[in-house]
């Protein structure tokens, strides 16, 4: 990962929903931003470039069976990075393995104090696990 400054966006893309967070510009730890349609992030990336950026890097969960197999969520995956590559060329992107992360995400929830209820909406778990993912690559580069 570069060096130089500027936020990173975590990205876990599901059929229906992507959820996202970014990092703080010191690259320190990963926020939720929200949970977008697939066509909907693509606005929401170029919004946090324009008015929270530099952005830097975006970091995309790859879904992988847990014996390290492609999931039929895989290909999704390599089509929404072909697009977010072709959207901001100059960003970088890297892919994280994001076995069990719905699972260390909801954990995490619970362990917060998230009541159940909040728990349940939906997409509130995407943007954990976009945090989550996001997290774990900054506190591993």
């Amino acid at each position: 990962m570069a060096e130089k400054p500027g936020r990173m966006i975590g990205i876990d893309v599901g059929g229906k929903r992507v959820g996202m967070a970014r990092s703080d510009p010191f690259k320190s730890f990963a926020s939720p931003i929200g949970t977008f349609s697939p066509n909907e992030s693509f606005e929401e990336i170029k919004r946090q470039i324009e008015n929270a950026g530099p952005v830097i890097g975006f970091v995309v969960g790859w879904p992988l069976t847990p014996q390290g197999d492609r999931t039929h969520a895989t290909g999704l995956v390599e089509e929404y990075i072909k697009k977010l590559n072709k959207k901001f060329p100059d960003i970088e992107t890297f892919m994280v393995d994001e076995r069990f992360s719905s699972r260390d995400a909801r954990k995490i929830l619970v362990e917060s104090g998230v009541p159940k209820k909040k728990r349940s909406e939906k997409g509130r778990v995407d943007q954990a696990v976009a945090a989550y993912l996001l997290q774990q690559f900054l506190e591993s580069n």
